[in-house]
């Protein structure tokens, strides 16, 4: 036996030596490149986040955790996280819902050309958000928009408090809700057509099918479409510097775009790391509610 076992491992191949050497190197570059781009910034921004920082000036003095105090009594930023979580809330709902019945329809073969629409809704996604939110911009405007035309309306959608923030949601749910098409279109193709079958032998019709076999069985998919527009919505600031610039006002306020105006218009880059951390502890524990909410549903 011992004798076999030796044999057994004299006849393995072993990697040439140029080989182990280039994938250590490999690892080595890959590990480098994330500790200096995201390890170290990381680490400097919460850093900073402790003092009255300026790079500007040179400006570099510890403040202790007068940022984050300051953060209690500051109405802007209070208003951006109302924006953010409401924003956030809406668009994450209608891209799921969205999503999700454009991908059933094409799924329950209600429509033709299934590889055309998937392309279709698609192509927004894969657009430069810039592009996108340049265009819409000027469909939004209020004398030759095309927005107005259709609905033949003469509102200054960007320029009004009560429409700003709405108007900012429908682009950006225009522009991604191909994403969760596909993905609940992955989801519905790899459903078991042997427990589809099951459940309409049992008698279940068109709507009790989609609630009670189809809806669950694509928890995972949901769960993870909810979670990864969590993450990127709870960010979202290129939408509101084209469209509005945050205004009027503030009322178009998200707090990643509030980060990048204390950050970058008025240099203060200690308030900017503080805000930048509460949006992380805001984004966690948004994840892990998600998270929560759908493992109780499952079990």
């Amino acid at each position: 036996m011992a004798r076999s076992r030796l044999q057994l491992f004299q006849k393995r191949p072993l990697q040439p030596r140029s080989e182990v050497w280039l994938r250590n190197i490999t690892m080595f570059c890959m590990l480098a490149f994330y500790i200096t781009f995201f390890i170290v910034p990381i680490g400097m921004a919460f850093v900073g986040s402790f003092h009255d920082w300026n790079p500007m000036n040179g400006k570099y003095v510890k403040v202790g955790v007068s940022n984050y105090v300051a953060l209690l009594s500051n109405e802007t930023f209070w208003l951006s996280v109302k924006n953010t979580l409401l924003f956030c809330a809406v668009v994450v709902f209608f891209r799921a819902l969205l999503g999700f019945l454009c991908a059933y329809a094409i799924y329950s073969k209600t429509v033709r050309g299934k590889n055309f629409f998937l392309t279709m809704y698609y192509m927004p996604v894969i657009a430069p958000l810039v592009a996108v939110t340049f265009i819409w911009k000027f469909m939004y405007e209020p004398k030759v928009g095309l927005i107005n035309t259709l609905l033949g309306l003469s509102v200054n959608w960007l320029k009004n408090k009560n429409t700003a923030l709405l108007a900012v949601m429908i682009m950006t749910v225009w522009k991604d809700f191909g994403y969760a098409v596909v993905l609940y279109m992955a989801g519905l193709m790899g459903l078991s057509e042997e427990v589809l079958e099951a459940a309409k032998v049992d008698g279940c019709n068109g709507l009790q099918l989609l609630k009670s076999v189809v809806l669950p069985l694509l928890r995972p998919t949901t769960l993870l479409i909810i979670v990864a527009s969590i993450i990127s919505y709870l960010q979202a600031y290129v939408q509101v510097l084209v469209l509005t610039e945050g205004g009027p006002g503030t009322s178009t306020y998200l707090t990643s775009y509030l980060i990048y105006n204390e950050a970058f218009v008025k240099f203060s880059f200690g308030s900017a790391s503080a805000m930048s951390f509460v949006l992380f502890v805001f984004t966690a524990v948004a994840t892990a509610i998600s998270f929560k909410i759908q493992a109780g549903k499952a079990a």
